[in-house]
């Protein structure tokens, strides 16, 4: 046996590298983080984080440390260069326990991210060390740096061992052009400037898309008084021109009286990308983030598509790690976010396509958009984010509900379609969906969020009766080999005689109360009772209570979860 510096070496210590690394530590595994830089980049960059994140964010055990730099309810805005709003986006449902977008204040979080590793022995982030040579010896990984001094000079060079590496580096990954992958998409070569200033000095918050045909432009209210502008760049206009403060107050004084009196903390240019690489795998080396995919701005999906990578490859890393799955669970990360990441780029190139229309363009837009508002299915379609693709997994650690395949949830589906997935039967199909997170009790909790008492494993869940009624002692056997917590939902009102019911189980389960009646709703609608949660909340498996054997073995399958010492 080889022994290991550590168990993960992380490349990059970005959002992505931070909260991946944390997940990881969180699961009772070492990582190093590797980061060029001798310090984490102090000027904002991101600025809208999603419902998904925060649940991840709350997993790692750090979404009070970051609370407090984000504002909910985020409101977008889509207006015209006459300020007429076109389009609205203000969704307030909760389906996953928190406000669906937020602002924030994307150093500051990075900051409580680093800050998170100290809470793990085994763990540690290494500022100025560059990744100069990756090897796959098989069995490990063998990961060099140089070592950095504070004016970037090669002082010397390290090398770590781990069983996997990932490169979570940006755009310009070493990792992935090390892998040999393609990166396939297109770069548009237009250019914005972005401006963030202290001190507010409009104060409204929220976002305005300003599709104004003479210079599209964004207009972003920020936690702590921050103001951020984005400027597109006309092609006849050199990227230097932005160094002339006369030329960057011509921007600003259409919005600002005196854009003199700005206090400026950070001004770039940059170029919307929309990438993605071929495969987030080859062998023992993975990648994620920016240098996995490359998306524009426009619907603030860059940051979160990011922690989605993470969230996906946390759980699958540490179950390959314990011993509880074989390492073809990992070939499932490719599967599962490759496709979601090249829907999110779509959606958000066809937006900056609306945003930069020209005259005759914007025109048409214009009286496309009033004609639309005036149809409340089509105003929610934007109002209620309905236009954004939500992760759902099709191939990969999910079992068709339908047949119990395991590795599909194909039924009823048609690839490019964004509808729901259908059973054999017409109904709607949660496979392959992230479950809701609705408020609940218990015995010991009372109006917490669900993920709260199922925890961050997997759970078998039941509505209305005992997830143990129908297992086996082999079955039982399986659920305390991979930790699967058993709960049964029940109506709030029916808690305490399902407590009492249960209590004589021949395995431990979790009652939950249903208070508000969500549970209940989700299962009506999904015909089903009992589903299979994957450490990631998405679920894997959905179907009648008696086929829990059946729909265990499937998940297991689907998986690649051993059966090591588990008597057959």
């Amino acid at each position: 046996m080889t022994t290991l510096d550590t168990d993960v070496v992380v490349i990059g210590a970005g959002p992505v590298g931070l909260t991946l690394a944390n997940l990881i530590g969180v699961r009772g595994h070492r990582a190093t983080v590797l980061e060029s830089r001798d310090r984490l980049i102090d000027y904002p960059r991101g600025v809208g984080l999603d419902d998904e994140s925060i649940r991840t964010l709350s997993t790692a055990g750090l979404w009070e440390k970051v609370r407090p730099y984000t504002v909910a309810h985020h409101v977008v805005r889509l207006v015209n260069g006459k300020g007429r709003v076109l389009a609205t986006n203000d969704p307030r449902t909760q389906e996953f326990g928190h406000a669906r977008k937020h602002g924030f204040i994307q150093p500051l979080v990075d900051r409580e991210l680093a800050a998170g590793l100290d809470r793990f022995p085994g763990t540690e982030l290494r500022f100025g060390h560059r990744v100069v040579g990756l090897e796959d010896r098989g069995d490990h990984v063998a990961v060099t740096a140089e070592r950095l001094d504070a004016d970037g000079t090669a002082t010397g060079t390290v090398t770590l061992t781990a069983a996997y590496a990932v490169g979570c580096e940006g755009g310009s990954s070493f990792t992935r052009k090390w892998m040999g992958v393609p990166f396939e998409g297109k770069s548009p070569s237009t250019r914005w400037v972005v401006v963030d200033v202290e001190n507010d000095p409009i104060g409204t918050p929220s976002v305005y898309l300003g599709a104004d045909t003479r210079r599209p432009y964004v207009s972003i209210g920020l936690p702590q008084g921050i103001r951020r502008w984005e400027f597109m760049l006309h092609d006849d206009e050199p990227t230097e021109r932005v160094d002339d403060p006369a030329f960057m107050h011509s921007l600003l004084e259409r919005h600002v009286p005196d854009p003199a009196a700005l206090t400026v903390i950070n001004q770039r240019t940059f170029t919307h990308h929309g990438r993605v690489a071929a495969s987030f795998r080859k062998g023992r080396v993975l990648i994620a983030g920016d240098a996995a995919h490359l998306m524009p701005v426009w619907l603030g999906q860059g940051w979160n598509s990011g922690i989605r990578d993470a969230t996906n490859l946390a759980w699958k890393l540490t179950s390959v790690l314990d011993g509880s799955a074989d390492a073809a669970l990992l070939d499932t990360y490719t599967e599962e976010r490759r496709q979601h990441a090249a829907d999110m780029i779509d959606v958000n190139m066809a937006a900056g396509a609306i945003m930069k229309m020209g005259r005759f363009g914007g025109g048409l837009r214009d009286a496309c958009a009033a004609v639309l508002n005036l149809v409340p299915r089509w105003q929610s379609y934007f109002t209620d984010l309905r236009f954004k693709p939500m992760p759902r997994y099709a191939e990969g650690v999910v079992v068709d509900q339908a047949t119990l395949a395991p590795g599909t949830a194909r039924a009823g589906f048609k690839r490019g379609r964004l509808a729901p997935f259908t059973d054999s039967a017409g109904e709607l199909s949660p496979v392959g969906l992230q479950f809701i997170q609705p408020r609940v009790s218990t015995a010991d909790a009372t109006d917490v969020l669900l993920d709260e008492v199922t925890g961050d494993w997997w759970t078998l869940a039941t509505w209305g009766t005992d997830p143990t009624a129908f297992l086996s002692a082999a079955d039982l056997a399986l659920v305390r080999r991979h930790r699967i917590a058993l709960v049964s939902f029940v109506p709030e009102t029916q808690r305490a005689w399902a407590e009492q019911r249960h209590a004589g189980s021949p395995a431990p389960v979790t009652v939950v109360g249903d208070s508000t009646g969500a549970l209940k709703n989700w299962f009506d609608t999904r015909a089903c009772g009992l589903v299979v949660l994957r450490p990631d909340r998405f679920v894997a498996a959905a179907s009648l209570t008696v086929q829990a054997p059946r729909t265990l073995a499937a998940v297991l399958a689907a998986g690649s979860l051993t059966t090591d010492g588990v008597p057959a």
